[in-house]
């Protein structure tokens, strides 16, 4: 088990491919472990040529519990420089979903000494009017807890039908198989809170990001209603220089089907740099 620190926040982190090659830091979306960057998955960033890190985020998985404290996205953002930190990476790719989006942001606006480029996907600038959640959508986020392992499985399964990919490239059966491991590895209905609250407390990153310097490309699904696809535009609009690419058919989730098309969008975008 390898683990960085931040202050007295223990980072549970596990690697891919050759340390000898360039960095890629994965940053996960809220109350997402990182098992969800699935192992197929980062061995096809890994195979690019690039050393692959993914890491619970605090409150998350194997990652410390924050008990009654209170943090930021920006002390999240802190606990990735803490993972680069405990494997000697100067420099690195950081790549994030939705929550994780947020925190590459700030990544790129506190510590943009430490960032080769920056990927936000399926996220939005903290904004109002940008990215917005469809009602059924935020019914599905914000459903009662389940109370049990068969209860929580059907509620996630339910929610990637109101905001998932199109229906032909989502398994039901794989779903179910990979939120069985995620319930059963670490969920905790009080770091999600906590979590939560660090979105929304946050006071948006639209004018800071006008002023970032690190290259960036901007992703989103097509049928995302959890944060409309204006959020990944907006982000991008506001990026000097970002490249945004919408992806057909992605929903807030990301399936099997979109990791070629994902993997090598963004492998083509950071040859390039």
């Amino acid at each position: 088990m390898a683990t960085a620190r931040n202050g007295d926040v223990e980072l549970y982190y596990e690697t891919f491919g050759s340390p000898d090659d360039p960095t890629l830091l994965l940053v996960n979306g809220f109350g997402s472990q990182c098992i969800n960057y699935d192992e197929p998955w980062c061995e096809k960033f890994a195979a690019q040529g690039y050393q692959v890190v993914r890491f619970d985020n605090r409150d998350v998985g194997l990652s410390s519990q924050l008990g009654g404290r209170t943090y930021s996205l920006r002390d999240m953002a802190g606990d990735a420089v803490a993972v680069l930190d405990a494997l000697g990476v100067e420099q690195a790719h950081v790549h994030g979903v939705s929550m994780g989006g947020m925190i590459v942001q700030w990544l790129a606006i506190d510590h943009a000494d430490r960032l080769l480029s920056m990927t936000s996907v399926m996220s939005t600038t903290g904004e109002p009017g940008y990215g917005r959640s469809s009602s059924e959508a935020v019914a599905a986020l914000t459903a009662p807890p389940a109370t049990t392992r068969a209860e929580y499985l059907e509620q996630q399964v339910a929610a990637r039908r109101i905001y998932g990919s199109k229906p032909e490239w989502v398994e039901e059966d794989e779903v179910r198989a990979k939120v069985g491991r995620a319930f059963d590895r670490g969920l905790h209905p009080a770091g999600l809170r906590r979590q939560m609250g660090a979105i929304t407390h946050d006071l948006g990153r639209a004018e800071a990001l006008r002023s970032v310097t690190v290259p960036t490309l901007v992703m989103h699904g097509s049928r995302d209603t959890l944060i409309d696809p204006s959020g990944g535009r907006r982000t991008a609009e506001l990026i000097p220089g970002a490249r945004f690419v919408e992806l057909e058919g992605m929903g807030h989730d990301y399936p099997p089907a979109i990791w070629d098309q994902w993997v090598t969008t963004w492998s083509d975008f950071v040859g390039a740099l």
